[in-house]
């Protein structure tokens, strides 16, 4: 290791000392680029430990050495090397060069690094071969930082330079729109935090863009999208990413015109092209402005995908385009709730009652992507639909046609809360979780719903929990226990203090009281499903004050929380899930005497483990 540590710092000055005493020829290198074709063996990922040892103990090298990237940056420049290890690797150490040196470079060798890249670029016309996706990342992330380096100073003319290196070359727009996708992350994107002189480098940087390029690069977009949107439907992909990524801060009428956004509709025709051309026009609807353009463009784009057939969902079968428009809709309604809230502060009544009135002809696609048998698509809509309903609760006086939206959102949330035959119990997936995490969505919804119109939605639950109680032995599983579900929902829906569900409004407690007698009398805690089982438990605990009230039902559930449908149950979840809930259960109610007596009745007969306060008794078999 030593001797080949002498042989590099060897070879690395003998280029030096060419460079030095060359000084003209430092940008346009005659000789071949030395690197240790043994070190570089080892950056194959296959290669011997040594070999990836001595790897990097040369990239480290190259990386310390103040000269040493140029031995790299002619390797690029000249395409000395085909192996595609090599060829990252040389953008490895160009990259550190440029992100840690590049104040110290003189103006020949940063002018060495724009000529490398372009060189590089050049061959990349040329050939008829495209590099691998990780090697043209690589690539546009080195011209991304030495546009952050340079742009406006050194190198004002970057764009320009690409544009009319690459023309309409598909090669060239590749790495052309990469390296854009990699600025906006390096000085756009806000997930990413940067220090105060980042912050004002990166503002400087967008105002002379504005100022500079901005129109020449929306014109070069509109050109690939329309050039290449048959043809090359990745690249066409690409640059809907792009300008989506940009329209957040750029003038939006470059981008927001009948010449745009109609070339942007067409994509939304080409099965390639949908998804993305979906994400291109929620970014557009997506961009701060004012609230009346806002409401102008939104309904202008409406009208556009109405007439055009969008909107008929039920006719699409693509669910993953559906998820998108989802999404798109999703966002175009939020715009139209931004604006009406902004609009509202004004006094401005009339075109508050015009932006509302906007508003709500969207609520009839809303229910129809609410309701859809795909979740995806449903949970996509979800925060339009929750806005909405923070809208009607602001409102002194509810409409008919308001009254109506309301009752078919909780239509629509209740048959969702289902669950499907494919939903595994026993072993629960990431399907699974994400059907728990959707849920907790439409739980937002219901109680967002019950700060709109709680008599309704009281009446609604009820009716559905009443007539399912009544058949329950007929009834899927999922049917019943979303049910039960719903009963158990009101609870935090229909908040009461101390959990005091019984006192208080008459007609809640009177309601609640009848619902919890039906649960007990009905006999469905012997449902044969364990979703049932546990959601009957848990419903009982909810509302564990009902047995002050009504403490003649106490046996009843006593009894089922210790024989085979609680503690005794076949499944160790339910059996689990059971006890903790049994501890949980109000003291007061399983201390009163009739508890008691009725316990050591239940245990003399079941043999369970338990004590009559839910202790496991000593040397219990389960206990061990």
């Amino acid at each position: 290791n030593l001797r080949w540590a002498i042989q590099q710092k060897f070879k690395i000055g003998v280029i030096l000392y060419w460079k030095q005493a060359n000084p003209h020829m430092a940008c346009e290198s005659a000789l071949p680029a030395i690197m240790d074709e043994q070190a570089l063996m080892g950056l194959n990922p296959n290669a011997d430990a040594c070999y990836r040892q001595r790897a990097l103990a040369y990239f480290e090298q190259l990386k310390e050495s103040q000269d040493g990237w140029e031995v790299c940056a002619e390797a690029l420049a000249k395409g000395i090397y085909s192996d595609d290890h090599v060829k990252f690797f040389c953008f490895q150490v160009l990259e550190h060069q440029i992100k840690y040196r590049h104040g110290s470079l003189n103006g020949a060798q940063q002018l060495l690094i724009r000529e490398t890249l372009m060189k590089w670029l050049q061959m990349q016309l040329m050939s008829t071969q495209s590099e691998k996706p990780f090697i043209k990342n690589k690539a546009a992330q080195v011209f991304s930082l030495t546009f952050i380096m340079e742009y406006p100073t050194v190198w004002p003319k970057f764009f320009f330079d690409l544009l009319s290196l690459v023309g309409l070359n598909p090669n060239g727009l590749d790495i052309y729109l990469r390296t854009l996708m990699a600025i906006d992350a390096e000085v756009v994107d806000r997930d990413i935090l940067h220090s105060p002189e980042e912050t004002r480098r990166n503002t400087i940087i967008k105002d002379s863009m504005r100022e500079d390029c901005i129109p020449a690069l929306v014109e070069s977009w509109y050109q690939i999208l329309q050039t290449y949107q048959q043809s090359h439907s990745e690249l066409t992909c690409q640059c809907l990413e792009v300008v989506g990524a940009y329209v957040s801060w750029i003038d939006l009428n470059l981008i927001a015109n009948d010449r745009f956004v109609n070339l942007l509709l067409s994509h939304m025709s080409v099965e390639e092209l949908r998804e993305e051309a979906c994400d291109c026009l929620f970014e557009i609807v997506n961009k701060g402005m004012d609230p009346v353009d806002k409401t102008k463009l939104v309904e202008s784009l409406c009208q556009v995908l109405q007439s055009a057939g969008f909107f008929n969902v039920e006719q699409e079968e693509d669910v993953d385009f559906l998820a998108k428009f989802s999404r798109l809709v999703n966002g175009m309604g939020q715009a139209l709730v931004l604006s009406w809230t902004k609009l509202s502060k004004t006094g401005d009544v009339k075109v508050t009652t015009e932006t509302l009135r906007a508003l709500e002809s969207k609520v009839p696609l809303m229910l129809q992507l609410l309701v859809h048998e795909d979740d995806d698509i449903s949970a996509n809509i979800v925060g339009f639909c929750y806005d909405y309903l923070h809208i009607l609760k602001q409102l002194p006086v509810l409409t008919d046609q308001q009254k109506s939206n309301v009752e078919a959102i909780m239509l629509s949330v209740m048959k969702k809360l289902t669950y499907d035959d494919e939903y595994n119990f026993e072993n629960e997936g990431e399907d699974e979780a994400m059907f728990v995490e959707y849920r907790k969505q439409l739980k937002m919804l219901l109680d967002r719903l019950a700060q709109v119109s709680p008599e309704l939605l009281l009446e609604s639950v009820r009716r559905v929990f009443t007539t399912t109680m009544q058949n329950w032995q007929t009834t899927r599983f999922m049917e019943v226990e979303v049910a039960i579900r719903l009963f158990y929902m009101l609870g935090e829906a229909l908040p009461a203090s101390h959990g005091a569900h019984f006192t208080g409004d008459a007609t809640k407690a009177s309601t609640l009281q009848d619902m919890m007698r039906t649960l007990i009398s009905s006999g469905v805690s012997e449902y044969r499903h364990s979703s049932v089982t546990l959601e009957f438990f848990e419903t009982v605990v909810r509302y564990d004050k009902f047995f002050i009230v009504e403490p003649q039902h106490i046996p009843i559930v006593l009894m089922a929380f210790l024989d085979h449908r609680g503690l005794r149950h076949s499944s160790p979840k339910v059996r689990s899930r059971v006890a903790y809930l049994f501890s949980r259960q109000n003291p007061d109610i399983k201390n009163s005497q009739k508890c008691c007596t009725h316990t050591h009745v239940v245990l003399s007969h079941t043999h369970t483990p338990f004590t009559s306060s839910g202790k496991w008794l000593p040397g219990s078999v389960e206990q061990r």
